[in-house]
């Protein structure tokens, strides 16, 4: 251990980490940053009506839709859950190219981002919807709301701290992936921990990598836990 540590902190290997840091790790951490909000912010765009569908569309709910279609949006959502991210990142490699022209960098990074977190917002919108009481649902119902005004009137504002919550545990999932991506080419905090803890034995550059990962979970959770505590009506 004393070895490895005198190693780390050796003059020229010290002198070659911290201009590491200085060169490449500002933009690793905006890398990380953008890949994870515009990834994040996509998922939740595609993943909220869907889990709301999966509420709202079923038998014996408030806006059915035919069972075939009911049975085909969770059929595909459960595959591209099932699906590891690795293999996932091959898998939509032409969508990536066709969407971003390339299949490396940060840009490219977000197209299997997308994919891959989509499914898994869907299913934390649905927990968090079906969470709702339904008491409230019916009150609604037998005030004249439509199905439309229920959804936006009812169910989102009642979900809403649950909502955020299981936001911020699909954002910091996120944050996750992407540092997995640069496995294949992505960029970001993952790109410098892969590239100099890995494949150049730089374990302190790979360790201050990994400590910025971990404090940018810890900001994306604390913002996630204060605003699913402003907006819950019970505190």
């Amino acid at each position: 251990m004393r070895d490895l540590i005198n190693s780390m902190i050796a003059d020229g290997k010290l002198q070659e980490t911290l201009e590491i840091i200085r060169d490449e790790m500002p933009l690793a951490i905006w890398e990380s940053f953008y890949m994870t909000v515009i990834a994040t912010a996509a998922a939740i765009a595609i993943g909220l009506p869907l889990g709301v569908i999966l509420v709202t569309g079923e038998k014996g709910g408030i806006m059915p839709i035919p069972t075939i279609l009911y049975k085909g949006i969770n059929a595909v959502i459960n595959l591209l859950r099932s699906v590891p991210f690795l293999i996932l990142i091959i898998m939509v490699t032409p969508i990536t190219r066709f969407i971003v022209d390339t299949v490396v960098g940060t840009g490219a990074s977000v197209v299997p981002l997308v994919v891959a977190s989509f499914p898994f917002v869907a299913r934390l919108v649905e927990t968090s919807i079906r969470e709702v009481d339904s008491n409230v649902i019916e009150a609604a119902v037998s005030m004249g709301a439509t199905p439309m005004q229920i959804v936006r009137r009812v169910l989102i504002p009642e979900s809403l701290p649950s909502l955020i919550s299981n936001f911020t545990i699909a954002i910091t999932t996120i944050l996750g992936y992407s540092a997995m991506s640069a496995i294949l080419g992505g960029g970001g905090l993952g790109k410098i921990a892969i590239n100099y803890g890995y494949y150049r034995r730089k374990t302190l550059v790979m360790i201050v990598a990994v400590a910025l990962i971990v404090l940018m979970v810890q900001l994306f959770q604390t913002i996630g836990s204060k605003l699913a505590a402003k907006f819950d009506k019970r505190l």
